[in-house]
């Protein structure tokens, strides 16, 4: 697998990679990926579906200066903001494999990358309210494609498919300001059960590790060694240019 780590001017950029990487990867042009990137501002990013006036606080972020953008995977809304991590994942979808369906890659997915963070080692997270917790956390998948320390979800991913193959993402929360998601994100229209109507402030927690750390265990994981030679950046800049950057397309459910 070939390993990416691109410094892009503006988000767009990083939100356009990920569709063009999958589809040159579909066209037969390109070879399985690991992408990382951290954000440097803050900024919301709706799932594909969302529609913005429901999932965010869009007066809040007017106020702020704060962009809103669409990705072109499902899944909830995310607060990026430094001190997150993201990862993408393009690979090959085959008959009889682990990617072969949406719920076969989740759970393939998902624990190769439980297994990775568990290896780690980590800082125990703050107790909703403050205070630290005392018992050593169990980093877990709960829901479909959220990673959490017990009960506290840090990462949210989601998946898209083509023919041939997938893009899975996700954001790791490593040493983000966690307050700024409730102000930013209203309560999602669609929760998994183990949230049990928590406000965010007692839904999320930090991993409390370094982003280098969390890369290298990734990498290690999926085997990401070499680095891809040649990444389409006239082809990313370009689709950032003219659809990421486009409120048409960032606010095409606006209500």
């Amino acid at each position: 697998m070939k390993l990416l780590n691109p410094v892009f001017p503006s988000p767009a950029e990083y939100l356009a990679a990920d569709e063009v990487l999958l589809d040159r990867c579909e066209a037969g042009g390109g070879d399985e990926t690991l992408l990382f990137w951290e954000p440097s501002e803050t900024f919301v990013v709706v799932g594909y579906a969302n529609k913005v006036a429901t999932e965010v606080n869009i007066a809040a972020c007017e106020a702020r200066g704060i962009s809103i953008f669409r990705r072109c995977s499902g899944g909830g809304t995310v607060v990026q903001m430094p001190g997150g991590l993201n990862y993408s994942l393009i690979l090959r979808i085959t008959e009889t494999g682990p990617t072969r369906n949406i719920t076969a890659a989740n759970q393939f997915i998902m624990e190769k990358n439980r297994c990775a963070l568990e290896m780690v080692g980590r800082v125990t997270p703050c107790a909703p309210g403050g205070g630290q917790r005392t018992a050593r956390p169990t980093v877990n998948v709960r829901g479909h494609t959220d990673l959490c320390l017990d009960d506290l979800k840090f990462a949210g991913n989601s998946q898209r498919r083509r023919k041939n193959f997938l893009l899975f993402h996700g954001t790791l929360l490593l040493n983000c300001d966690l307050a700024v998601i409730s102000d930013l994100l209203r309560m999602p229209s669609l929760q998994p059960d183990y949230r049990a109507s928590r406000p965010h402030s007692d839904f999320v927690t930090n991993l409390n590790l370094p982003a280098e750390k969390v890369k290298s265990a990734l990498a290690k994981a999926w085997n990401a060694t070499e680095e891809l030679e040649n990444p389409p950046l006239a082809e990313i800049k370009k689709l950032a240019r003219e659809k990421y950057s486009a409120r048409e397309w960032n606010y095409k459910f606006s209500r």
